[in-house]
């Protein structure tokens, strides 16, 4: 109604309005309720309430939540929200973000006291500290009277909650909310196997167990809803003769895998996946060591070692996993050395795109093209084919690795903090998805009610719906693109084709080298390659990568010796110029071009240091000039 004046009435709808609710009636009904009625009046939950990712949402999980409690308890928690900031952020952070961890809230109201504590200490909580979490929640005073089960799944949503509180309001960044995911999931995993050898003593006592962590829980950058990969190996304990044992083991492991993954009325925990296990679910789940080993010798496929590059002993004994992880180590890096390696890596690529239903590709943030597999892969394929020989490539966490590829001169600086940015953009996206509902997807939504929730859970408040489609898109086109240059670059075969022994280039080793490829003077030859090799710049390294392949291609040649010089004078002219450190790296028959010519003779360097833009015309890339472009490094 217009007022004579021409000003109109601040009608409670209206007002309701202006807080960012989309159902303003629901929302004047709720707090015009008993539950909320001392809300109705409070701007500060009010401005609360509509900063959160879903007002309308955190309002009906705030009613219910409200509706849980005593009369007591809930003025206590009103009052509370209304004096704590911390607590108001949290508790509401969460209550618009997830309605799974709300229907928890909802069911086990007191547990909004996991979130009023908020010391320094709270916002990194280690993995001793996950596990003493949860064993007070199945073996203390909060689990009595429930079964071991349950009183596990309460205490681990309860900790989820924390995690999800920290992650909504920024205090922890998407790779301390995935480590977090996977230390909690580590502490589960032992909760639940310890559960399993209270209820069946014997099979505990007959043998020895180890659960090894694999995928995302290996790599510890887990997400909020996923399977689990483990694989299980066991050795017999005491006098117990290794087929008892085995069979001890395997109860225990599948009791465990069902306290995770079985549904009762507090819901599921996750899916303990064991079919990263040799011959998958065909094989039996539980093996020897020495088992594994005779498997992974003489019939795994290229993808089992990718998948082992991330193995982690995570439960069960802790010796045994170690001896596992010792003794697969030396196979997961010697894997690049078998045959058609790098083609089989990017192949298995191709068919998991292929694999996506057609109606989903444009919304698959980690299968599909430009989406979080594309980084994966990419960073994999690189450190087992270079950490043959450079052990600063063996993390088992993808930003860790990216980071290290860079540091080595493998991935020029650029491309890494593109990815890096892309990677942790899809990850946060994939998180908040999934935080949703608890429930594993992977998939952008398509409602728009949908889209904005996640737009404004990701910073976009603007233009919510539209500003995440174009951020998404152009993260999307940036992993796309240096998937497609990384992961298919040409010198990756002929480095992963080089025996270990030339891989490395030690001195010894060297020398036989040059003068098994013909090399008239290896003396020389080598004090070009001290000086091409030594020392800690991004040159250095980016050489100490190619020098092997190099070498072979002047080897070919009608004189190795000056093609090595000719090489040696470029680089020192040339060598930090970062067109030319990129091209080298990046241009695969660019750097084989370069070697031919070098070999032709004495005049080859020196017209190309005149016009060093010749080097260009040699590369992959038609184009690509040194001169007029900015900095690629």
């Amino acid at each position: 109604m217009a007022l004579p004046s021409g000003r109109r009435v601040d009608s409670p709808l209206s007002r309701l309005v202006r807080y960012g609710f989309t159902d303003a009636a629901t929302a004047e009904r709720l707090l015009s309720g008993e539950a909320l009625s001392a809300v109705r009046s409070d701007p500060v939950l009010l401005d609360a309430l509509g900063a959160s990712a879903d007002p309308d949402q955190a309002l009906r999980a705030l009613d219910s939540l409200a509706e849980a409690l005593d009369p007591v308890e809930r003025q206590t928690l009103l009052t509370t929200l209304t004096a704590s900031k911390p607590l108001r952020d949290r508790l509401l952070g969460v209550l618009g973000a997830s309605e799974g961890l709300a229907e928890h809230l909802a069911r086990h109201p007191r547990d909004w006291h996991s979130l009023l504590t908020y010391e320094s200490a709270d916002l990194h909580p280690t993995l001793d500290e996950f596990e003493r979490a949860l064993a007070e929640g199945v073996w203390g005073e909060a689990g009595e009277g429930v079964p071991r089960p349950d009183a596990l799944r309460t205490a681990y949503r309860r900790a989820l909650l924390g995690i999800a509180a920290r992650d909504v309001c920024g205090t922890a960044d998407v790779v301390q909310t995935a480590a977090e995911l996977a230390d909690l999931a580590t502490a589960t995993l032992r909760a639940a196997l310890e559960i399993a050898a209270e209820e069946q003593p014997l099979d505990a006592a007959a043998c020895r167990l180890a659960v090894i962590g694999m995928g995302k829980c290996g790599g510890r950058e887990l997400n909020y809803v996923s399977d689990v990969d483990v694989i299980f190996v066991a050795e017999s304990s005491g006098d117990t003769d290794e087929g008892a044992a085995l069979r001890a083991a395997t109860r225990l492991a599948a009791r465990m895998m069902r306290v995770c993954s079985e549904t009762t009325g507090e819901g599921a925990i996750w899916p303990v996946d064991a079919n990263l296990r040799p011959e998958g679910r065909n094989g039996p789940l539980v093996r020897t060591l020495a088992s594994h080993l005779a498997y992974y010798q003489r019939w795994a496929k290229t993808w089992e070692f990718q998948a082992l590059l991330k193995a982690r002993p995570v439960a069960g004994d802790a010796g045994l996993g170690q001896e596992y992880c010792a003794a697969v180590a030396p196979l997961v890096w010697q894997a690049a050395q078998r045959e058609n390696f790098v083609t089989d890596v990017q192949q298995m690529r191709r068919r998991v795109v292929d694999a996506i239903p057609a109606a989903e590709v444009e919304r698959e943030l980690k299968l599909g093209p430009g989406g979080l597999r594309d980084v994966e892969f990419s960073v994999q394929l690189l450190q087992l084919v270079h950490g043959r020989t450079d052990e600063t490539l063996r993390s088992a966490t993808t930003l860790d690795a990216l980071a290290a590829l860079a540091a080595g001169g493998y991935v020029g600086r650029a491309d890494a903090a593109a990815m890096d940015a892309a990677y942790r953009f899809l990850r946060t996206l994939e998180h908040r998805i999934q935080l949703w509902k608890l429930r594993r997807t992977h998939l952008l939504p398509e409602s728009a009610p949908e889209l904005r929730r996640l737009g404004r859970e990701m910073g976009f408040r603007s233009e919510p719906v539209a500003e995440l489609r174009k951020e998404w898109r152009r993260h999307s086109r940036e992993v796309r693109r240096l998937h497609e240059k990384l992961f298919y670059r040409p010198l990756l075969d002929a480095v992963a084709g080089l025996a270990p022994g030339e891989a490395h280039l030690s001195p010894e080793a060297a020398r036989e080298r040059l003068e098994a490829l013909g090399y008239a003077d290896p003396g020389a030859a080598l004090r070009h390659l001290e000086a091409l090799t030594a020392g800690m710049s991004r040159k250095a390294a980016i050489q100490r990568t190619l020098l092997p392949v190099l070498l072979g291609w002047f080897g070919d040649s009608a004189d190795p010796d000056a093609g090595l010089l000719n090489f040696r004078k470029v680089s020192d002219a040339l060598g930090k110029t970062p067109w030319y450190l990129r091209l080298l790296r990046d241009e695969g028959a660019a750097a084989e071009n370069l070697a031919r010519v070098l070999s032709a003779g004495r005049l080859a360097p020196d017209l190309l240091l005149r016009a060093p833009e010749a080097v260009a015309l040699l590369g992959d890339e038609q184009g690509l000039q040194p001169r007029g472009r900015a900095p690629l490094e």
